[in-house]
């Protein structure tokens, strides 16, 4: 049974990796021929090009300038939006004159794209820097407060009244009851969080940027240097899996806890 367990383990990982190569080769080939039908493959660099555009640029010092800068900014702004998203998302969920004030303003601000702040940041913040940490943040903070808030609204009203039956506080309540119940909302609020911000701090330092990932994808463009811009676009990407990828990680090890479903076959 080992060995039939073994090879179905290492199914689905193939076929991934089987996925990938079949789209680069695609790739590859309408690029190389400079195919024209519904899209002009001929102005899109093939999957080589790309590769040693990228090896080029993991030698020079302004790459890893680039990434730093925008790991400080995301790193930042999303703590932020975690410290300030989870307290406020709980509040909304169990107070309901926090539901009617801060929860109003809450829904208000919601709908307006984080993006869309890029104009107000310039005008408010002193640098730009701070500018792309607020809007970072916004990016993060609504996913994290509708999450939790949800999350905290969906525990059963069971719980807390027999931690108060046995004599427990309000305290006790929120700290045995509350936390530990939201935290599989909350980690998922997280998950949208992080996407949500990298694609707003990407789209800030392309307008406003002076460093980061997407000044240097947007840069790329603006010289004719489209090569450039996918190792850009790649860079993104695997930043963004890195730091999903962390967050998922850490929120199995808090909410270990929970019962596991069955991994598919």
């Amino acid at each position: 049974m080992q060995p039939v367990a073994r090879l179905g383990g290492l199914r689905r990982p193939a076929l991934r990796l089987a996925t990938v190569l079949v789209t680069l080769g695609l790739w590859q080939f309408l690029a190389a021929n400079d195919v024209v039908l519904w899209l002009h493959f001929d102005t899109v660099p093939s999957p080589t090009e790309v590769l040693d555009a990228w090896i080029d640029r993991l030698g020079t010092s302004g790459y890893y300038l680039d990434i730093g800068q925008s790991l400080i900014r995301i790193g930042t702004g999303f703590v932020l939006a975690t410290a300030i998203g989870v307290p406020l998302g709980i509040a909304l969920g169990r107070s309901s004159l926090a539901g009617d004030t801060l929860g109003t303003l809450t829904e208000l601000a919601r709908p307006i794209p984080a993006i869309a702040l890029v104009p107000i940041a310039i005008l408010v913040f002193p640098s730009d820097e701070a500018g792309m940490v607020f809007i970072t943040c916004v990016a993060a903070l609504f996913p994290i407060v509708v999450s939790t808030r949800h999350a905290v609204r969906a525990l059963p009203t069971i719980w807390e009244e027999s931690v108060l039956t046995m004599g427990g506080t309000r305290r006790d309540v929120v700290l045995r009851v509350v936390l530990p119940g939201i935290m599989p909302g909350v980690f998922g609020g997280l998950s949208v969080g992080i996407g949500v911000a990298w694609i707003c701090l990407i789209s800030a330092e392309m307008i406003s940027g002076r460093l980061g990932i997407g000044y240097q994808t947007w840069q790329s463009y603006t010289v004719v240097d489209y090569p450039g811009v996918f190792v850009g676009m790649f860079t993104i990407a695997a930043l963004g899996a890195l730091t999903s990828g962390a967050i998922e990680f850490i929120g199995r090890r808090v909410t270990g806890w929970l019962p596991r479903g069955e991994k598919q076959s």
